[in-house]
């Protein structure tokens, strides 16, 4: 899955978040590194001092004390302290947005793949957020089903989603991209395969995605398409999906109304195809084992059909 630059890394920051993490950590590296550095030095100066000194000169130094309480008190309480006050100033940073709220976007995990919405124009979608660039974004995070953490590396720390209990977080995304997200916390079989990608737009185009999801599903347009909806409808796909604008209203899985638009399956697991999603279709649990939808048992006309309609869903 593509990203901005980096592939998912924290250490590649494209946000006002991770700029904030990327800095504390290469901090800390350097404090820890120069302190490794001066204690080698320090040992290695001792050792190359004393190795020609006679028992007599060593045992008349009375220096012994000075530097216990200089490298044992003085130095550990002064820099332990300026990592701690600087610690505690980047964590009060990565609590408030810098730019003002431009959207709520609320995210709900489940075994496994993203639930999106956006409350406030009534869209929803799966696996794929978009956003717009340099405006903070506020992530309304909660779980459906056991404990999974919401992660974007290249945009900002980790929050956990509990079952059924909001947690919030804010993003903002200096430069336009594709940004991978993923759950951090091990959550069942199929925990690596839970995958989400954050788009960041321009503001413009942002709220062109916005009209344009909010509208209701591709009305089909050929008879296969046609053929298509009919089977979607009369099977349990109908149960599970909903598609704005017609009959299917499920909530157990992720809403198809734009499902074409969408970069992969599955969470992340498979690219969107009509290959991938012919396979996806019929052998879900041959793809990601566990995951809670049946085979679809079609016969391969009836499948194709199907699976032409759902790629029309744009």
């Amino acid at each position: 899955m593509s990203t901005s630059r980096g592939g998912g890394s924290a250490l590649h920051a494209h946000g006002r978040g991770s700029h904030i993490i990327a800095r504390e950590m290469w901090l800390q590296f350097g404090v820890g590194a120069a302190i490794f550095l001066l204690v080698i030095g320090l040992l290695l100066w001792i050792v190359l001092r004393r190795r020609d000194a006679s028992a007599e000169e060593v045992a008349d130094e009375h220096r012994p004390l000075l530097w216990l309480v200089l490298g044992g008190i003085v130095l550990p309480l002064v820099v332990l302290s300026a990592l701690f006050g600087w610690s505690v100033h980047d964590v009060v940073a990565l609590a408030h947005p810098k730019t003002k709220e431009a959207a709520i976007v609320d995210v709900t995990a489940h075994r496994w793949w993203w639930e999106i919405g956006y409350p406030e124009e009534h869209v929803k979608t799966a696996n794929e957020v978009v956003v717009p660039v340099g405006e903070a974004v506020r992530f309304r995070v909660r779980a459906a089903d056991v404990i999974h953490t919401f992660w974007v590396p290249e945009l900002g720390r980790k929050i956990d989603a509990f079952p059924h209990e909001w947690n919030t977080i804010w993003l903002e995304a200096d430069r336009p991209g594709r940004y991978l997200g993923v759950c951090a916390e091990f959550c069942g079989l199929q925990h690596a395969h839970m995958q989400f990608v954050v788009r960041a737009v321009s503001p413009a185009a942002y709220r062109a995605w916005l009209r344009a999801a909010a509208q209701p599903a591709h009305a089909p347009a050929t008879a296969q398409e046609r053929r298509g909806l009919a089977i979607f409808q009369t099977t349990s796909c109908a149960y599970c999906h909903t598609i704005a604008g017609t009959r299917a209203a499920g909530w157990v899985g992720p809403d198809l109304t734009h499902m074409a638009s969408r970069p992969r399956l599955a969470a992340g697991t498979l690219p969107n195809t009509p290959a991938a999603l012919r396979r996806w279709i019929a052998a879900p649990q041959e793809v990601k084992p566990g995951n809670l939808m049946p085979p679809a048992h079609l016969p391969a006309d009836d499948l194709n059909a199907l699976v032409a309609y759902l790629e029309a869903l744009r």
